[in-house]
């Protein structure tokens, strides 16, 4: 609808804010304690580790920057290779620009758009450092076949959990499926921290400590006690504890400078009640998709996105695929568009992008990926702010939109089953 509003917007907020969400922070004001690095923050930390199953689980201020930590846990080195999925938001593998490795991205699955294991397999080498990874949509990821991979080769795995929050594999969460987690609390994700904020979840103590440094601004190296504990020192007052702690060591093998990654306790006393709201943001999530699901199976040409039996979807993007064709997809576009439902697909194949053809990629990489974008790929809202109205004009919309399209596009013959 150019220039026009939609009656059925794409989310603009993943979940709902209501009473209790500003209970929780009048409590905060109201308590005056500090406004960083509080009780919230250990309290969200703790309940997310306990959800989704963790060894570790550590606020940021974003998902991006939870990706950003992640990179740096790789210590990757020149000649590394990293293997990713074409198939994302441009954050999942955006750090890796800044590291002299090679990126070989895999093509993806046609019906659920996350990695293909059996591409994956052939492009693992004795060079391989990590894969990242993305459960699209909401649809985990086929994790037992990759982790497999992973362990023979010895490579790391990163989860980019950003869409999978609410989603299950075999009855576990993302995000304790790898060795690395990271999460997305991004004012259009499935829970949100007043608009910004993630997570990182992690495998092994010694990240836990090294996020740690890095998040509150310390250097991010390897401390050793001093051994000159006869040197004289500067007399200090019986409170400067942190002080006598810098002043008895020394940092060895420095791997870089940390940050301010710091989540406020406002934030994280949204997402603690985010968080308990969470299986009925989902629900919801999911009874839209089931009605979307119903409308779109009565016409030929169409494909659901569909998670495995044992599996279960969190429906962060709504997505099917039109496959009667690009003109009845444009055609289906436009028609939905002007009956007041708004589209945006997501994502754009990531090895097409400028900074990654800069470096050496291109058309023919991932043919799956691209094929599917260019030629099938649809996404519709889903988002537990719509109401029952909008359901209800989203579904009707969508079916005059198809009708109208196959029409159109000289189809009349496909839509025999929807008479």
């Amino acid at each position: 609808m150019a220039g026009g509003t939609h009656r059925v917007p794409f989310a603009r907020r993943g979940s709902v804010l209501g009473e209790a969400d500003l209970a929780a922070l009048a409590e905060l004001v109201r308590a005056e304690g500090t406004l960083t690095s509080g009780v919230w923050r250990d309290r969200f930390e703790e309940r997310f580790r306990e959800r989704i199953g963790a060894r570790h689980a550590l606020t940021v201020t974003s998902g991006t920057v939870a990706l950003e930590l992640a990179t740096r846990l790789l210590d990757l080195a020149p000649g590394d290779e990293v293997i990713a999925t074409p198939q994302t938001f441009q954050a999942t593998i955006q750090p890796l620009l800044d590291h002299d490795v090679r990126v070989r991205f895999c093509d993806v699955d046609p019906d659920t758009l996350n990695m293909d294991p059996d591409v994956l397999e052939t492009l693992v080498t004795d060079r391989t450092r990590a894969i990242f990874l993305v459960h699209y949509g909401g649809n985990p990821a086929d994790m037992d076949r990759i982790m497999a991979i992973a362990r023979r080769h010895g490579a790391i795995v990163v989860e980019d959990s950003a869409h999978g929050i609410g989603t299950l594999y075999k009855g576990r969460h993302p995000g304790a499926l790898a060795d690395i987690g990271c999460f997305s609390f991004h004012s259009t994700k499935n829970i949100t921290t007043l608009g910004e904020g993630g997570m990182i979840t992690l495998a092994r103590d010694e990240w836990a400590e090294r996020v740690l440094r890095i998040r509150d601004n310390e250097v991010d190296g390897v401390f050793t006690p001093r051994t000159d504990a006869g040197e004289e020192r500067p007399a200090l007052l019986p409170w400067m504890k942190f002080a006598d702690s810098v002043y008895r060591h020394t940092a060895v093998g420095i791997r870089g400078a940390g940050t301010n990654a710091t989540m406020s306790e406002a934030a994280a006393a949204v997402g603690m009640v985010q968080l308990d709201s969470l299986d009925r943001f989902v629900d919801r999530r999911r009874w839209i998709a089931g009605r979307l699901d119903e409308a779109l199976s009565a016409f030929p040409g169409v494909r659901l996105h569909r998670a495995a039996p044992d599996s279960r979807h969190s429906y962060h993007l709504y997505t099917f695929f039109l496959t009667a064709g690009r003109e009845v997809r444009e055609h289906f576009v436009r028609a939905v568009d002007l009956l007041g439902v708004e589209i945006q697909l997501r994502y754009f194949p990531l090895h097409l992008s400028p900074e990654w053809r800069l470096r050496g990629h291109g058309a023919g990489e991932c043919p799956q990926a691209e094929r599917v974008w260019f030629e099938e790929h649809m996404n519709l809202p889903c988002h537990p702010g719509l109401t029952d109205d909008q359901v209800d004009h989203l579904v009707t919309a969508v079916t005059r939109a198809m009708r109208e399209a196959y029409e159109k596009a000289g189809a009349k013959a496909h839509l025999a089953r929807t008479a």
